[in-house]
């Protein structure tokens, strides 16, 4: 589609708005499509929305092909179901639900407040009132891609919702006006809206040099705060967090702490005690988008909700995934 056309025009520069703010999509995360009869365009694999004006953003797919996929008819990466298979882009790992969802603009994104709500028993509870007089619906957590699908499927059974709420995920927002999008996506952040709490920071002036790693000062309060120390190495709690980070976050003594390159050490990033945060020199951008994400959501969460991590099944699920390996190779070249 002409990307000078006025209404693609809009439909990318709301894309790339929404892709530019951390608070609802952290590197590549996220993706946003948009139909034109029976084609419809989706955010492809590995490419940032921030990024939604370059070329090569978006991959186009049939319609009908990629809703077949569902219930088998492909591999369930939609790949059989793009318009020009000589695209040396893929479709997101997600195309299935945005095809599914009947409404012309679909839009995917891990918001931080969504994400909040979504990952603990207190705050899903309290979407009733929140998000009373939005049509809305609440989708437990599935592996992203196929399984997900069915589940919104099941879930909204034909009705045609403007939002669903993801558990351990995030939210997805979808209209036939593009405005209406922008519109809701607005109005559901200041519903959902979780102001941050002070958390305690060291009182170090420098922190210690580890050959391979880089401190992160400001982040450090997930370390000197015991109740998001003890949050943030409970478990893994939403699935770019796995991806991109590993299970959990590790923790390790400065006496004992290891080598960046160790081949059995998986995390990117760690908790040194009585240190601060610390991420490894070679990350990629993403790592160090997920690793402020996490930050976002533990210092917003109230004290008294309870977490449900997704547990070590689904994470093996997602670090064992052939399509997240892909958008991994491409994050990191970016």
């Amino acid at each position: 589609m002409d990307r000078n056309i006025t209404p693609w025009r809009e439909f990318l520069e709301l894309s790339r708005k929404i892709g530019c703010d951390p608070l609802l999509v952290q590197g590549p995360g996220g993706n946003t499509s948009c139909k034109n009869g029976g084609t419809m365009f989706i955010k492809a694999s590995g490419t940032k929305l921030s990024s939604a004006l370059a070329q090569n953003t978006f991959a186009s797919v049939d319609v009908e092909k990629a809703i077949a996929e569902i219930d088998g008819a492909g591999d369930g990466t939609c790949r059989a179901a793009m318009t020009d298979p000589s695209s040396s882009v893929r479709p997101s790992i997600e195309t299935t639900f945005h095809a599914l969802l009947p409404q012309k603009f679909v839009f995917h994104y891990h918001s931080v407040s969504a994400i909040c709500h979504s990952i603990a028993n207190q705050g899903m509870k309290s979407l009733q009132r929140k998000l009373e007089g939005v049509n809305w619906a609440a989708v437990p957590y599935r592996k992203p891609g196929i399984p997900l699908s069915k589940a919104i499927r099941s879930t909204i059974s034909g009705r045609k919702v403007e939002a669903i709420v993801l558990e351990n995920h995030g939210i997805i927002v979808a209209d036939d006006s593009l405005a209406q999008v922008a519109a809701l996506i607005e109005d559901i952040e200041r519903r959902l809206d979780l102001p941050p709490r002070p958390l305690l920071v060291s009182s170090r002036n420098e922190f210690p040099e580890l050959e391979g790693w880089t401190a992160i000062p400001e982040l450090s309060g997930l370390l000197f705060d015991d109740l998001s120390k003890r949050r943030v190495t409970a478990g893994s709690y939403y699935p770019d967090h796995v991806v991109f980070l590993g299970p959990a976050i590790g923790i390790a003594r400065l006496g004992e702490f290891p080598s960046p390159d160790q081949d059995n050490f998986p995390y990117p990033a760690i908790l040194v005690e009585d240190a601060g945060i610390y991420i490894k020199e070679s990350a990629s951008n993403a790592q160090r988008a997920m690793i402020r994400c996490i930050f976002d959501i533990l210092s917003r969460i109230p004290t008294d909700w309870t977490l449900r991590p997704i547990g070590p099944d689904a994470e093996a699920e997602l670090l064992n995934w052939d399509a997240e390996k892909y958008r991994q190779s491409l994050a990191k070249k970016h």
